[in-house]
């Protein structure tokens, strides 16, 4: 059998009778939340300024064009996620339909997307807990709070520190730390409701006028309303983690199409009418450059308390965000080790019923790159390998509808051919708006990824030394 033509068997998902199995702990108000902690993060606390001041008052169609993009990829996560119930996400999906050879750049993108996600979250979480700190008289030495970029700086010890204690809620158990999350997950969303709640009073429409300054722009063009969107994509992303949970979704069928599609329509409602309100009541000009703007634009209105308030949610529930990610990058690894293109090993259940050691390579790895890096070399390539990933799902589920009909969808994505172009389509558009040097070195990454695959995992996968019932 050709490598690029290698397929898993969507039906031998459903038997599991390869590696160990995971717990069926969670239903669809854990998936639900996890999808919303990872969705709702540092993209609506600090994206919005920076949006805004690309695209002016424009800002709402941004959220609303990300927004759109994202529910089409959720749509189609949502169908083959109940489709093919297992752990590795769009990674399993492109290998049972796209081939071995897609699955693994897709795998191999997901793995950046997922390590660079929780590395950003992390050094941005540092830097609220630092600043807290500072403020109850508590001034960390700079070379443990920030890493070597910065002069004097060696290690961001506060990063690594929460990826440290959110690995350890992982360890516990999968429904452990799922209703920890859910509880955190409900204060983040109180703030937001929080600052709507306030804010709307001193609504005024004058701040929409000149509505859209920059234009509508386009790809290349690093100004406007696409450029924005662009950016404001990376608040949006986070719902595919729960894509990652299927084996352990209680009635998967059911679940996940809840999870995925519920924390979707949550979070847009929720986005857009923050976006709203955050530009009727204040200029954009004065929130455009701020690091915090929704709390900037609290303590312009004199409401202190509210501000200290909404910077306090962000310390205390933005780890639902790195659980989120290092949850979905622990499961991702674990379907790419059963089947062999990473080390076996990688795939072994501990007593809780999680994967300890893939959780722990994984929380090593993350750290290492939390420690060291910037924020925004971590963000910018986060974004293309989700892209990627996205794009797959879109493409896989054309491809499984025209070849394979007649299988059974417990969920169906609506105006199907709609959903899997504009999905394709927007993440295309998407990518060449990021900067060159993101692109250049995500073709780096992937150039990278093809050569551990020669090298090693082509030969290791479990298609290549078929299994009765594994390969399609």
């Amino acid at each position: 059998m050709n490598f690029w033509s290698r397929k898993i068997s969507i039906d031998a998902m459903h038997e599991n009778k390869h590696g160990e199995g995971l717990r069926k702990t969670l239903s669809w108000p854990h998936l639900m939340a996890l999808g919303v902690g990872a969705i709702v993060g540092t993209g609506i606390l600090t994206l919005i300024g920076v949006g805004a001041g690309l695209a002016g008052p424009a800002v709402l169609l941004s959220f609303a064009l990300a927004g759109l993009i994202c529910a089409c990829a959720a749509l189609a996560y949502a169908e083959l996620s109940t489709m093919m119930p297992a752990a590795g996400s769009a990674y399993t999906y492109s290998y049972a339909v796209l081939g071995e050879l897609f699955a693994w750049i897709v795998g191999w993108s997901l793995i950046l997307e997922y390590s660079l996600v929780v590395s950003a979250v992390a050094v941005g979480w540092s830097g609220y807990a630092v600043g807290f700190l500072s403020g109850m008289g508590i001034d960390l030495p700079i070379w443990l709070a920030v890493g070597p970029h910065v002069e004097g700086g060696l290690i961001n010890l506060p990063a690594v520190f929460i990826i440290a204690i959110v690995t350890g809620m992982l360890l516990l158990g999968t429904r452990e730390s799922a209703t920890l999350n859910a509880i955190l997950v409900v204060i983040k969303i109180s703030a937001l409701v929080l600052f709507v709640a306030v804010a709307l009073p001193n609504f005024d429409s004058a701040n929409f006028t000149p509505f859209m300054p920059h234009g509508f722009g386009g790809p290349l063009v690093q100004t406007g309303v696409m450029a924005a969107a662009a950016i404001i994509f990376f608040a949006f992303y986070g719902f595919d983690a729960i894509a990652t949970a299927a084996e352990e979704a209680k009635d998967p069928k059911r679940d996940l199409a809840i999870g995925i599609v519920g924390s979707m329509v949550v979070c847009t409602a929720l986005y857009i009418g923050v976006a709203a309100t955050a530009v009727g009541a204040a200029p954009v000009a004065s929130f455009s450059d701020s690091p915090e703007p929704l709390a900037l634009i609290m303590r312009n209105l004199g409401q202190g308390a509210v501000a200290q308030w909404i910077a306090a949610s962000a310390v205390i529930a933005l780890p639902t965000v790195l659980l989120a990610f290092l949850f979905g990058q622990s499961r991702v690894f674990l379907g790419m080790a059963r089947d062999g293109l990473l080390p076996t090993r990688l795939a072994r259940i501990s007593s809780r019923g999680v994967p300890a050691i893939v959780t722990i390579f994984t929380a090593v790895l993350v750290s290492v790159l939390a420690g060291l890096m910037r924020l925004d070399e971590l963000a910018s390539l986060a974004n293309a390998g989700t892209l990627m990933a996205f794009a797959s799902v879109g493409l896989a589920l054309i491809v499984l509808r025209i070849r394979d009909p007649k299988r059974d969808r417990p969920f169906k994505a609506p105006l199907w051919p709609v959903v899997g172009v504009v999905t394709i389509l927007g993440c295309v558009i998407f990518f060449f708006s990021l900067q060159h040097r993101t692109q250049f070195w995500f073709l780096i990454w992937n150039v990278l990824g093809i050569v551990v695959y020669l090298a090693w995992s082509m030969r290791n996968s479990r298609l290549a030394k078929p299994v009765p019932n594994f390969a399609a």
